[in-house]
């Protein structure tokens, strides 16, 4: 991964974005500044809907699982599709934009996803909008609109569809679906995408208060560039409040075989389940979702980060689908879209505490992908599966050529191992292991036997790897993916003996004699060859958390003092949350506190908060960052851990002084209370 630095002049910014915190619930911009904004998505695990500086505007909306080859890199990306939550409004003829606005605010409603702008235009309206992706309904979005008149005026809002430039080919109507009780307008859009693969449809609809037949009149205007509008006028007295919403659907071949269609029927049935009921049945989901909780007294700021992080994680994924998770979640097309061990080994332990069901769909996802993982070891000269370091939609390896970690990157298929038997530990799904978990883990352990080289010393060894310290290109031995490996062929013998079936004796011969490599004063070796590099982001560490590789706390300790003086200060976010987690189950917690406040403060940017890759950078929105984040408060101060007996506590972790208790919510399958307190 790579990330982009700000200036010193920019890097202040940091320092001043107007977000607050007086409910923890909400973040609020007040302060917006489009030369220095990073927005906001709202989305519901199929579409992202990110936040723009400009009034009435969103910046980007990506439609998950869609992607084709166009770009830099020559490798399949996530697409874009249609711009169908877009507005212009005219007063008295006259478009309004930045220059006319004043008092601009937008505030994100965590518990409710829904983001909502307001300010005024010059002395005549008041103008409020409310944004959400849907979550009952997984293509769909609502927008919400208040204009409030000052004096009399004439309004002229116009719902506005485009087209991103990568699509092409593109398509746009217009027609009314005429019913004896209902009028409902569609503004439809339908592309292809940069070399054919797929088509992308898009749909919205006006929804009225008033009663069939007193609707405004509706008249559509096609644009250059892929664009076309529908609008409608209305007349305002001074006092009056005129409210109306629109509603849009957008899918593609990779959903449906017949996207345009089905968008337009979508569509239909937002608008004739009309707005309390479609509100209704939104804030109900998410108030389903918020069941699994992370709640501390004491700290409205952490409180406060925890809830975004959270809401992100939440927004980015669903569960019953085969969609995973990018490192940018659903905010952009950041890192294309494509799926890394930052699914598996930073986002999903969160999810899989909070909510099993959504990380489920994660683990489903690589499930369905396993046949493109055996051509992959296959081309390789590897048995079993062997999954790429950049997983597209269809789950080939899809890192671009110039760099080395998709050839050699191969922890992640050791990673994905230990995410399945992870699952099991925590639901107990026999079933489940049956049909998903014990055929994923035979293939990854058969893969890693195929892997390992024996030498002249008796010991099995990995040669020419990509470490997870990404720094270290071609090494051998590396101490993490050695590490999961000989985690990840313990549990393939533990699923096996679960099942009662019998597993293969080359698993634990590999299993027993793979080497961890240490120096004269016991510290573990990042590498055969390490000497002691600054290293880009956690490896050794991560044997003692989350694997159990390490387990003795005076190696522990060696391994933290070792390696915490030799990150670099440019890596990325989550490695100071493994060192958060690994202090704070030693005690060290005013230490634990403060990696605790590395590991996301630095990182936010404005207007929002919203985590970047690194502490300066411009790449955001980090979901990785922001897993590793819920790892410290759930695995680190919270004491939970997953083991072969399922989710246990361990016991005298101590909370930071300012905090009064920590209490975790709906934990696990058994949807369990965890309540921390702060004995004095």
């Amino acid at each position: 991964m790579r990330s982009k630095i700000l200036s010193l002049s920019s890097l202040l910014w940091l320092c001043c974005f107007s977000s607050h915190a007086q409910d923890d619930w909400k973040i609020t911009a007040t302060t917006i500044n489009p030369a220095n904004y990073y927005g906001v998505t709202v989305g519901n695990g199929m579409i992202g809907i990110t936040s723009s500086a400009d009034p009435l505007k969103v910046k980007d909306v990506v439609l998950n699982g869609a992607f084709d080859t166009y770009g830099r890199g020559r490798v399949s990306n996530i697409l874009k599709t249609f711009d169908f939550a877009n507005m212009d409004l005219d007063v008295d003829g006259r478009r309004l934009g930045r220059a006319d606005i004043s008092n601009y605010k937008q505030s994100l409603d965590m518990k409710t996803a829904i983001l909502t702008t307001t300010f005024d235009y010059q002395d005549k309206i008041t103008v409020q909008y409310s944004v959400m992706a849907l979550r009952h309904l997984p293509h769909t979005m609502m927008i919400d609109v208040e204009i409030k008149a000052k004096k009399e005026c004439e309004i002229t809002p116009a719902s506005v569809m485009s087209a991103p430039d990568m699509l092409r080919d593109v398509a746009n109507s217009y027609h009314l679906i005429d019913r004896p009780h209902a009028l409902i307008p569609l503004l439809t859009s339908v592309a292809k995408s940069p070399t054919g693969k797929h088509t992308l449809a898009a749909s919205n609809s006006f929804v009225f208060s008033e009663e069939r037949g007193k609707e405004p009149q509706l008249i559509h205007e096609e644009w250059d560039y892929g664009m076309h509008r529908l609008k409608f006028s209305k007349k305002l007295i001074a006092g009056e409040s005129y409210s109306f919403s629109v509603v849009g659907s957008t899918i593609s071949t990779e959903q449906n075989a017949d996207p345009h269609n089905e968008a337009e029927r979508l569509t239909i049935y937002a608008a004739l389940e009309k707005h309390d009921r479609l509100l209704k049945r939104h804030k109900d989901a998410w108030q389903e979702l918020w069941q699994s909780d992370i709640v501390i007294e004491g700290d409205p700021e952490a409180q406060r980060a925890a809830h975004f992080a959270m809401y992100n994680l939440y927004s980015y994924c669903r569960e019953g689908q085969a969609y995973s998770l990018s490192p940018m979640g659903l905010s952009g097309l950041g890192y294309n879209g494509h799926v890394f061990w930052d699914t598996e080994i930073w986002m999903y332990p969160a999810m899989l505490l909070l909510h099993p069901e959504m990380a489920k769909s994660l683990l489903e996802y690589r499930f369905e992908r396993m046949e493109a993982a055996r051509n992959n070891a296959k081309v390789h000269g590897y048995k079993g599966v062997m999954f790429p370091w950049e997983s597209d939609d269809k789950g080939q390896e899809a890192t671009p050529v110039w760099a080395l970690t998709g050839p050699f990157q191969h922890h992640i298929t050791a990673d994905i191992g230990w995410a399945f038997w992870k699952y099991y530990q925590v639901t107990k799904d026999k079933d489940w292991l049956k049909t998903r978990g014990y055929p994923m883990l035979k293939e990854v352990a058969d893969f890693w036997v195929s892997r390992v080289e024996k030498d002249k010393d008796g010991k099995y060894h990995i040669i020419n790897v990509v470490c997870a310290d990404e720094w270290a290109e071609n090494v051998n031995d590396n101490a993490y993916t050695n590490g999961m490996v000989k985690e990840v062929l313990d549990f393939a013998m533990e699923a096996a003996e679960e099942l009662k079936l019998d597993a293969d004796p080359r698993w634990e011969e590999v299993q027993k004699d793979l080497v961890i490599l240490r120096n004269a004063e016991g510290v573990t070796l990042e590498h055969a060859s390490y000497k002691g590099e600054t290293i880009k982001q956690g490896d050794v560490n991560l044997l003692a958390y989350p694997m159990h590789q390490v387990t003795d706390p005076l190696l522990v300790k060696k391994d933290l003092e070792y390696y915490e003086a030799r990150l670099s200060p440019d890596g990325p976010a989550m490695s100071q949350a493994i060192l958060c987690i690994l202090h704070a189950r030693m005690n060290n917690t005013e230490k634990a506190h403060e990696l605790f406040t590395k590991s996301y403060k630095p990182n936010e940017v404005p207007p929002f908060g919203v985590l970047a890759e690194t502490a300066g950078g411009t790449n955001p929105y980090f979901a990785t960052g922001a897993g590793g984040f819920l790892q410290t408060l759930l695995n680190g101060f919270g004491g939970l851990d997953i083991t072969e007996v399922g989710l246990e506590q361990l016991k005298g972790i101590k909370l930071p002084a300012s905090w009064k208790s920590l209490t975790l919510k709906g934990i696990g399958a058994e949807k369990k209370t965890f309540v921390i307190t702060n004995e004095k």
